[in-house]
């Protein structure tokens, strides 16, 4: 907990318009990224520099509008299945003035798969949706990413409960194991490899193996 603090006091103030969002999020009980994990995020984008991101789960636009700032030059597709979170998302990305480079699709992510397929490939691929899911959603858009791409999914970790079920409610507990199976089968991927940085809510780092492709 110390170094997690410590590590928060170097993170830079976000912008004002950012931090209202945040503000937002915490007061209207949104769930987005903590600011390691965001900041851990915006790094990656920085360093791969995709030129096209598919995210799996908008809810207000905040991870979508914040790896476009690490990043200008990318196209972000991002899947959002509630209606409220969509518009809400929408009118954030027109607040930023980013309609042409952030493009929201409403519907559930296993039912939207060939709209999502029509403007892949991607370079990078976020999973931040619903956790019980995850494995679906690796499955039906891993292979939409490219050869050298990056595969990002949040909150591995679960609150600690991965790694403490027992801590947790029965529901939460249940949660946890779907995600306990998910990075297990992640990191015995035979065409996959993985780590797992405990950072934020867990970030799960994947990648395609040369000899997989």
């Amino acid at each position: 907990m110390e170094d997690k603090n410590y590590l928060e006091s170097l993170v830079s103030k976000s912008a004002p318009d950012v931090h209202q969002m945040e503000k937002y999020a915490e007061e209207n009980g949104v769930p987005i990224m903590e600011p390691l994990g965001i900041h851990f995020l915006m790094q990656m984008v920085r360093i791969k520099q995709p030129k096209r991101i598919l995210e799996v789960g908008t809810a207000i636009g905040y991870s979508a509008l914040r790896m476009l700032e690490a990043y200008p030059d990318c196209h972000i597709v991002s899947i959002e299945r509630d209606e409220v979170r969509y518009k809400e998302a929408l009118e954030n990305v027109k607040k930023f003035g980013d309609e042409g480079k952030i493009q929201i699709i409403l519907g559930d992510a296993l039912e939207v798969q060939q709209q999502v397929k029509k403007e892949g490939p991607y370079d990078l691929l976020f999973i931040d949706a619903a956790k019980g899911k995850y494995e679906e959603f690796f499955k039906l858009y891993s292979p939409l990413v490219t050869e050298n791409g990056l595969i990002i999914s949040d909150n591995v970790l679960f609150k600690g409960y991965v790694a403490a079920p027992d801590q947790a409610s029965a529901r939460m507990a249940k949660l946890a194991g779907k995600i306990r199976n998910f990075n297990q089968k992640l990191m015995e991927h035979p065409d996959f490899s993985t780590t797992i940085v405990p950072i934020g809510d867990g970030v799960a780092l994947t990648v395609r193996n040369s000899s997989s492709t």
